[in-house]
């Protein structure tokens, strides 16, 4: 029988949740659109909700993650930071490594 190991991970600080898998589908979505309007459209979310997520982030955060501009004649924007592309890519090594270490773990229980 083959199994399945699942796993979710986040990073917390003494102020709440800094990282989980959303909040950086939220940043990815970000990146790619270059609207936190338009990224929480793409990800079904309220604009309200990715508005006190990114928030939150940002205010835990040791450096912004996301820099907006309001919007105008031009609109406005939303661009990560140089931070924020680290903090991406820093997660889902972490995550990665997480799943690898633990699908190795359940091979000891499917032999």
């Amino acid at each position: 029988m083959d199994y399945k190991i699942k796993s979710r991970i986040w990073i917390e600080s003494e102020q709440g949740v800094f990282l989980g898998e959303g909040r950086i589908r939220l940043l990815k979505a970000i990146a790619q659109t270059g609207s936190l309007s338009k990224a929480a459209s793409a990800l079904k979310m309220s604009y309200k909700k990715a508005w006190n997520l990114l928030d939150s982030m940002n205010k835990v955060s040791q450096k912004p993650l996301v820099i907006t501009s309001t919007g105008g004649k031009g609109g406005g924007g939303a661009n990560l930071t140089a931070y924020g592309e680290k903090v991406i890519t820093t997660f889902d090594t972490i995550n990665q490594k997480c799943w690898e270490f633990l699908d190795n773990e359940l091979k000891q229980i499917s032999l």
